[in-house]
């Protein structure tokens, strides 16, 4: 796979592609390991676990299992004309229910509310990583 071409931006950022906007603390991009050690190498600097993008916070998380499928599966959008990757919203519903954390639930909740959510697609990701939905 191209080193560009193994990221999708996901958590709460991903949602609000999806969704109406929310607030959130930083940008989750998911990536195959590759490009940390290439970023590293173009002289980024590494501050804990963000590194600052025109002053705002991103948190680089490799990605395995249900969240590597998201990256692999990710829509290719256009945003204000920069080509980006963003998980797709089943993705998203997944993986909030992978973490289980009471704004994950929340997010699980506005998805299924608000997104065009395929549910046949999300069943099978679900199934697939052996994973339920939280009772709403």
């Amino acid at each position: 796979a191209k080193l560009n071409e193994d990221w999708a931006l996901g958590g709460a950022l991903a949602a609000i592609y999806y969704v109406e906007p929310f607030t959130t603390y930083d940008a989750d991009i998911f990536f195959i390991p590759a490009i940390y050690a290439h970023l590293q190498a173009q002289g980024w600097q590494v501050e804990r676990e963000h590194l600052l993008v025109r002053g705002f916070p991103v948190q680089f998380l490799a990605a395995h299992g249900l969240t590597g499928e998201a990256v692999r599966e990710a829509e290719r959008i256009d945003y204000e004309g920069v080509p980006a990757k963003v998980f797709r919203a089943e993705h998203i519903v997944a993986i909030a229910a992978s973490v289980g954390r009471a704004k994950d639930k929340a997010r699980i909740e506005q998805m299924l509310q608000q997104a065009d959510l395929d549910k046949s697609k999300l069943e099978n990701i679900l199934q697939r990583h052996k994973l339920k939905l939280p009772t709403i």
